[in-house]
């Protein structure tokens, strides 16, 4: 039984203390039924002998048997925002700056993707090259990257979380970054926290949508999505008025940049 108290005291450390007596309520039913489960299975499995049943293979599942299956709304809804720009623009080459791991790895299927990464992922698919690559120096030569992303990335950098230096400004030189890189004609694929602008320390910053337009002047916003907190609002809402981005408390904005063909006019 040890290693089952030790995995329901890791559950209870991630609740915050005005939750933990309703937690632990909801914890004691849960494993209650799952021993009482336990036992009529193991009743119902004698006549079964393709497979031996031992209290201490035992591998507890108490949060599963839900209505709905649940899901984390951001990294579901950003990553296939992303996949479908990227099927309709078929670059033959996207660059991808730390962004989840599922997102890249179903990229390369259709497309080659150059995956870089302050910590480089131990991951080998035909189409997919995984590397190193620190975001406050990219690789790259100015204006020379045509397909590029960096998703539910910037709003980190900076905070220590990651093992990254600490500067308060480091997501903006980050975006200065990815911003030096975008070719001509090129896009720039950013997602972010967004709702009232604050840091969580030292967890991530949630930016206003007006903070992401300006932060990278040399480019042009052509399209956006909004996953709200609210889900009665939508899954995800394609191009919202930008008010819309800044009444969220932790919503999920997700960009997509153009470098224009020739500069702007002064």
């Amino acid at each position: 039984m040890a290693q089952d108290f030790r995995k329901l005291r890791s559950l209870i450390g991630r609740v915050p203390g005005a939750h933990t007596a309703y937690f632990l309520l909801t914890l004691s039913i849960r494993f209650t039924r799952y021993l009482n489960d336990y036992r009529k299975f193991a009743s119902l499995a004698r006549s079964d002998r393709r497979f031996p049943l031992r209290w201490a293979d035992r591998y507890l599942c108490l949060h599963d048997r839900t209505e709905q299956t649940l899901y984390d709304r951001h990294y579901i809804l950003h990553p296939a925002w992303a996949v479908r720009l990227l099927e309709r623009n078929r670059p033959a080459l996207h660059v991808d700056i730390a962004s989840t791991l599922t997102f890249c790895s179903i990229v390369s299927a259709f497309i080659p993707v150059k995956f870089l990464d302050y910590r480089p992922a131990e991951l080998r698919l035909s189409g997919l090259q995984s590397e190193f690559g620190d975001l406050m120096s990219l690789p790259f030569a100015d204006q020379s990257v045509q397909s590029l992303s960096c998703m539910h990335v910037i709003e980190h950098i900076g905070l220590g979380r990651y093992g990254d230096p600490l500067d308060p400004e480091g997501d903006l030189k980050a975006l200065r970054q990815l911003q030096r890189v975008v070719a001509p004609g090129g896009t720039l694929l950013i997602v972010v926290p967004v709702g009232r602008p604050r840091i969580q320390y030292n967890a991530h910053r949630i930016y206003s949508h007006a903070m992401i337009v300006n932060a990278l002047p040399e480019l042009e916003l052509v399209s956006c999505a909004l996953v709200p907190d609210d889900p009665a609002q939508g899954c995800l809402i394609d191009n919202p008025e930008p008010a819309m981005f800044d009444r969220q408390s932790y919503g999920c904005g997700c960009f997509e940049f153009r470098r224009p063909l020739s500069p702007s006019p002064r």
